[in-house]
């Protein structure tokens, strides 16, 4: 097999793990991930989402593709921003890194969210989708790291290579959901990672929790171990508020996001994502379009959102900058000024003084 099939292969699995594609059809196995009990969104072998269908068909994939409309992407499309974040804060500044890579400094801690540092979000390092700029904040300039929250195992937010040299680097706490701590392990077994469950916590130490929360979304490394790991959203109770953040989802019902202001309050700030949202009927009950994001942060009530996922990797349709277009257009129809709901570039920081 040459290098060029090599390649080929690899961009289709980057597209069946992360454009949306699953099969309608899944037979049964034994997942290799995580083995326990059966309950209300693990039915023994895969996890699902109660009253939410996420999986498409290969008849699906092949609509996608046929019908093109894929807008073609600059080469590069560089930040003005770039982030020297301090060793710490008292009180909260968040900076986008890329993607839905977060730096949330909060209470004298530093937490990151999904980090991803590699040059391709897949499962090789020669094909898949290529960042469109880089990281914004360097590596070696990221400050001392407390905890690492990973939401769910696509390429685009599991970058097991960066957990592991997050793990060298500065020993931090791993949280993830159920099965994703076999991923993580299996790459470097050295990495302490802590499964959580929707519905779970953990403290962080400073006064802080982490929560981790449903999410109208999937999982898959691969074409075989679909759902075999769970996915999630997390809420972290700090000193400073409220803190949500989304990774990956679609709007579904709205549920998941007013069952969080009802459990939790408003939130301070939200983490909600803005991109790979086209074609609208293929990508509609995973990942929420900048309408819908507006209309999450309305049922959260938060005080403030930040716009993520977008801009860094070509997952789908839209062109780079449209969903800063859409969510612009979406917040004066919502008439919501905004400064309340800002879509960062990597490298942008929002903070919130003690």
């Amino acid at each position: 097999m040459n290098r060029r099939t090599v390649g080929r292969i690899a961009s289709a699995a980057a597209v069946l793990t992360m454009g949306g594609v699953g099969y309608s059809a899944i037979a049964r196995s034994r997942n290799r991930y995580y083995d326990g009990p059966a309950s209300d969104h693990y039915d023994g072998v895969r996890f699902f989402r109660p009253g939410e269908t996420v999986d498409r068909g290969i008849a699906d994939l092949a609509r996608w593709q046929v019908a093109g409309g894929r807008e073609a992407w600059p080469d590069s499309y560089p930040s003005p921003f770039s982030d020297h974040p301090p060793h710490r804060v008292d009180g909260l500044r968040v900076t986008l890194v890329g993607h839905a890579t977060l730096l949330i400094q909060v209470a004298g801690r530093n937490i990151l969210t999904d980090p991803v540092w590699s040059e391709r979000a897949s499962p090789v390092s020669f094909a898949g989708p290529k960042r469109a700029n880089p990281p914004g904040i360097a590596f070696g300039d990221l400050p001392p790291i407390d905890a690492v929250l990973i939401t769910h195992n696509h390429y685009d937010h599991l970058d097991v290579a960066a957990v592991s040299r997050l793990s060298d680097a500065f020993g931090p706490r791993v949280v993830a959901p159920l099965g994703n701590d076999a991923i993580i392990r299996a790459h470097d077994d050295a990495v302490a990672v802590e499964a959580l469950d929707w519905g779970q916590s953990v403290g962080l130490g400073g006064g802080i929790a982490v929560h981790l929360e449903p999410a109208n979304h999937w999982s898959a490394r691969g074409i075989n171990d679909r759902r075999m790991a769970l996915w999630g959203a997390y809420v972290l109770t700090t000193p400073a508020g409220t803190l949500y953040m989304a990774g990956d989802t679609g709007y579904g019902r709205g549920d998941t996001f007013r069952s969080i202001r009802d459990r939790f309050g408003p939130p301070k700030l939200a983490a909600l994502p803005i991109g790979a949202y086209e074609p609208r009927w293929f990508m509609k009950v995973q990942h929420m379009n900048p309408a819908e994001a507006v209309q999450a942060f309305r049922d959260l009530d938060a005080e403030a959102a930040i716009g993520i996922h977008w801009g860094t990797f070509q997952l789908t349709n839209e062109k780079v900058d449209q969903p800063e277009v859409d969510l612009s257009a979406a917040l004066l129809d919502a008439g919501i000024e905004p400064a309340r709901f800002r879509a960062l570039r990597p490298g942008e920081v929002w903070t919130l003084s003690p």
